[in-house]
């Protein structure tokens, strides 16, 4: 009866939010300098990106107010975003008109975002446009896509005798090594202080440790012992003990807690750190952050999958516009998440994959040349907010705000306190006792 009146719920709010936006125009239809040139509008966006507070953000506000002069734009930027954001959002407090969406269950989309249009109309011009769709609506379109990879620095990969780009976690191992033995500089540094920067690692269990796109959304879920080694060097299972024996052998910052987001950009450029797992959307930043810009490279994670090498990939932030502001508000937002999608060229700068569909892929996936992408296939009917439930109830959140169970490998092999297989069985077993309680068929 609960899960009835659950969907009923949904139902209703699906409805509410089409006749709310019955008069709204089609976002497929609208052409930004073009379409409501006499709009007036003054919209706020909640965003992440405080590193462009002063470069690119008044960039982008100037270009589109030159079409838009009756639109004020102004941004919210927060550090914390991840947490920040579904603070706010779910608190009801006032977060704006466009924000990139948090870790919520696809059913509570309807709840507060605006529907661009179909999940099929928007996939036929936007790349990864059903990250946020719920039946068959699509409530977010992706800032920029981002491939799964490692930041580094070429000049002290060439001065550490590394002459070939790792394949494999001991070959990367094996480099690490190999900076600490030839040079000054940091090899792998972790950003464990940042805390959100730790559960990126939970983007490459996917895509990237298996080639299989159905991995994380609908085969995880059912899995039993998702996370014990596999014997081949792939998987969750090889992804983590990367980092685990990292640090374990001290190839990491010699003190992990004190480690600097921001200061770190610089330090790379400088060649003061030999990489960092990042997913590409940190390219730009670490190019931009000193002279050294020609020095940064990014390749593919070291997981080879029957000889061939896999790149998870799928959308970043995704913009999401208020159902509850004003119709002025909404087609201005509308305009402006076109402008930033269609015309700003911020996907590009930002080396991410283009969401355009007619968009130029940036010069750094150069070195991605016969390694595939490959984007998470949707759950399976029925099962859209399965991971999310097993997330919450496991306590372990991939992909959704996990960094502190990353943290606690690195605090573990740092120290000697628990082994790497104690770390994964106690995962297993968390996870299985979560698909134990939500009742999940498991595969055995």
């Amino acid at each position: 009866m609960k899960k009835y009146l659950s969907l009923l719920l949904v139902a209703v709010m699906i409805a509410a939010v089409s006749v709310a936006s019955a008069e709204l125009p089609n976002y497929r239809d609208l052409v930004v300098g073009e379409s409501y040139t006499d709009i007036t509008a003054n919209i706020k966006v909640l965003n992440h990106r405080t590193d462009l507070k002063d470069t690119k953000i008044p960039q982008y506000i100037a270009e589109f107010t030159a079409m838009y002069p009756n639109v004020t734009i102004s941004y919210d930027l927060t550090t914390d975003y991840a947490q920040e954001s579904l603070t706010r959002l779910t608190g009801g407090d006032d977060w704006g008109d466009i924000i990139g969406i948090p870790a919520l269950d696809k059913d509570e989309l309807p709840r507060y975002f605006l529907p661009y249009g179909t999940e099929a109309d928007m996939l036929e011009i936007y790349n990864f446009a059903d990250q946020y769709a719920w039946d068959g609506l699509c409530y977010g379109i992706p800032s920029t896509g981002n491939a799964q990879g490692i930041v580094y620095n070429k000049a002290v990969f060439e001065k550490a005798g590394i002459t070939e780009l790792p394949k494999t976690p001991d070959e990367f191992i094996a480099a690490l090594q190999k900076i600490r033995d030839n040079t000054d500089a940091i090899p792998l540094y972790t950003n464990y202080a940042a805390g959100w920067t730790m559960g990126a690692w939970d983007a490459y269990i996917g895509g990237s440790a298996t080639g299989d796109a159905t991995f994380i959304n609908q085969k995880l879920p059912h899995m039993k012992d998702p996370f014990s080694d596999r014997g081949d060097g792939t998987g969750p299972y090889a992804v983590y003990k990367i980092l685990y024996d990292a640090a374990a052998q001290k190839l990491i910052e010699d003190d992990y807690t004190t480690t600097d987001w921001e200061g770190c950009k610089g330090m790379i450029n400088q060649g003061k750190i030999g990489c960092m797992v990042l997913g590409s959307w940190a390219f730009s930043q670490m190019v931009e952050a000193g002279p050294n810009g020609d020095d940064i490279g990014y390749m593919s994670f070291p997981i080879t999958v029957n000889g061939k090498q896999y790149a998870s990939a799928g959308a970043d932030y995704c913009y999401a516009i208020n159902c509850k502001t004003s119709e002025e508000n909404q087609i201005a937002s509308m305009l402006y998440v076109k402008y930033l999608t269609e015309m700003s060229g911020f996907s590009y700068t930002e080396g991410g994959i283009p969401i355009d569909k007619k968009g130029e892929y940036p010069a750094l996936y150069a070195a991605f040349d016969g390694i595939e992408f490959v984007p998470d296939a949707p759950a399976l009917a029925g099962e859209e907010t399965l991971l999310n439930d097993l997330n919450s109830d496991s306590e372990l959140r991939f992909n959704n705000g996990g960094d502190l169970k990353v943290q606690q490998i690195i605090e573990n092999a740092f120290y000697g306190t628990k082994t790497f297989d104690e770390i994964m069985a106690d995962w297993n077993t968390r996870w299985s006792d979560a698909q134990d309680y939500l009742g999940v068929t498991v595969d055995q």
